[in-house]
């Protein structure tokens, strides 16, 4: 069975966004391209981390432009992944939200996670999971170990 490709809609500019996300993620490849006889990309396939992906060229009109409702999860293993990703998602013009999230220069939207956050999350301590959430909320991008010391219930300078 082949594998579900997310197909993202571009207006232009397919070559430069492949070679900025196989530049954020290590183990990544670009694929086939497709083109009209007069040269201009149509679609070009590409993968992160072995997930595929497919940039299509929907033209200079910007008919269906990316929103929140669609966002890719980056789990990390450390807060100098959570910084590494973080940065270079957001170089050459993308934005912060909150909660760990943000849209890159092409308006894509990508939440950058630690993985003990959602180890934890998943604690059966509603109270500690409480805790860390209301500290989350306060958040631009996620601080483990802000997050860590509201889930044990101290101040973060305790922790």
């Amino acid at each position: 069975m082949r594998p579900i490709v997310p197909s993202l809609w571009f207006n232009g500019g397919l070559e430069e966004a492949v070679a900025f996300y196989t530049s954020v993620f290590p183990d990544s490849t670009v694929g086939d391209a497709l083109k009209m006889p007069d040269g201009t990309l149509v679609t070009i396939d590409f993968t992160l981390q072995g997930q595929p992906f497919n940039l299509i060229n929907g033209g200079p009109d910007h008919l269906f432009p990316f929103s929140e409702a669609v966002s890719f999860i980056v789990r990390c293993e450390d807060e100098a992944e959570v910084d590494r990703y973080w940065d270079a998602l957001l170089s050459g013009g993308g934005t912060e939200s909150q909660c760990g999230w943000l849209k890159d220069r092409y308006g894509l939207s990508w939440q950058v996670v630690p993985v003990e956050f959602e180890e934890l999350a998943q604690s059966d301590d509603q109270q500690a999971v409480a805790r860390m959430m209301g500290a989350m909320m306060q958040m631009i991008k996620l601080e483990m170990p802000a997050l860590r010391a509201a889930f044990e219930g101290k101040q973060p300078a305790d922790a």
